[in-house]
């Protein structure tokens, strides 16, 4: 449909939309009203110049208001107007031609009413798929800040809760410790062994509690919530994880910058898991007024199996965050061998260079 048919269907629309509102008494006598208007400018012009074809407004009025049995109704009163006009005006002594040209009126007035009936039918068609699209993403939206919510009580929690009791532990295994050094007992490196076991502990739960719970989006940005995850990615697994990011972008909404991380944390998590890869880089950075995240890994890349286990919950959730951005999600074959997860989000990013 071009452009310039849209003013117009859109009037239509709106015209048979109106008719839904009418009370039957109404609507039946503008129907008749119609039928009349047609019928008597038909009579006047003569059979040389025929105004049949307007028989199909109140005939599609009657099937978008009361479906396909009244509009085949209204074809028939319709038909019977348009005879009763029409043999008045001429005379054929063939009367073949009558019943010939009674059955072709017939036909139009019935293609009339299914056609009215259709379009009525598509109209609602068409608002139940709408409504179900818009309910899916709502839905979609939903389960995301459902569950981004979620994960920022359990990561506030672990860091205010476990963590704080944890470091309170240590302490105490650290006073221990001195107090044994004190009395010069052996006693005292296994007390200090303790405290440094917890004192490991204790960082890998606040990393724990940094991932799930990733304060720094909110304070100094994305990228530094980035190169948190790359380190602490690294540092768990041992896998090289680079971060080349242009320092100069700011996301300012929150919102965006948790959907990004969220994208990034997943896609990492996936090359770790799946891929086999000895190095990952995490790309973010500005293409004119599109921010580009990308995961890259130089694993083992698109496989059967490999496609199988990573097309679950996680690529799911990735490309519901994508899609509540407004971004394109693309996961595909590396340049150069593994796999590659890019979101593209136009944005209106605030770039600061540090002179």
């Amino acid at each position: 449909m071009s452009r310039d048919d849209e003013p117009r269907v859109s009037f239509l629309t709106r015209l048979l939309t109106s008719s839904e509102q009418m009370p039957a008494w109404v609507m039946s006598l503008l129907l008749v009203t119609t039928t009349a208007a047609v019928g008597w400018a038909d009579y006047l012009t003569g059979w040389r110049w025929s105004l049949f074809v307007f028989y199909a407004v109140p005939i599609s009025l009657a099937s978008w208001w009361g479906g396909r049995g009244v509009g085949f109704y209204m074809a028939l009163v319709c038909w019977a107007v348009w005879g009763f006009e029409y043999f008045q005006n001429h005379d054929h002594e063939n009367k073949i031609e009558y019943l010939l040209l009674g059955v072709s009126r017939l036909a139009y007035f019935s293609l009339a009413a299914v056609g009215g009936a259709t379009i009525r039918y598509r109209q609602e068609t068409d608002a139940t798929r709408i409504r179900a699209l818009e309910e899916l993403r709502q839905m979609e939206q939903d389960i995301v800040t459902v569950s981004e919510h979620e994960q920022q009580r359990i990561g506030q929690d672990l860091h205010d809760g476990i963590c704080q009791q944890l470091a309170a532990i240590t302490c105490a295994a650290r006073a221990l410790a001195d107090d044994l050094r004190a009395k010069e007992l052996p006693e005292a490196d296994d007390a200090a062994q303790i405290e440094a076991e917890l004192s490991e502990t204790v960082g890998e739960a606040r990393s724990l509690a940094r991932g799930i719970f990733p304060v720094h989006v909110d304070r100094t940005g994305l990228s530094a919530a980035l190169r948190n995850l790359a380190e602490n990615t690294t540092r768990m697994t041992g896998i090289p994880v680079e971060l080349a990011d242009w320092s100069e972008v700011q996301v300012q909404d929150p919102d965006v910058a948790m959907h990004l991380y969220r994208i990034a944390q997943e896609a990492l998590s996936n090359a770790v898991k799946h891929s086999g890869a000895s190095a990952i880089t995490i790309i973010l950075r500005p293409m004119g007024d599109t921010l580009e995240l990308r995961v890259d890994d130089n694993g083992r890349g698109f496989s059967a199996k490999g496609r199988g286990k990573v097309s679950g919950m996680g690529q799911r959730t990735m490309r519901y965050r994508a899609r509540a951005l407004g971004a394109n999600l693309e996961i595909e074959p590396g340049p150069e061998g593994g796999t590659s997860v890019c979101c593209h989000l136009r944005v209106r990013a605030k770039r600061e260079i540090d002179s």
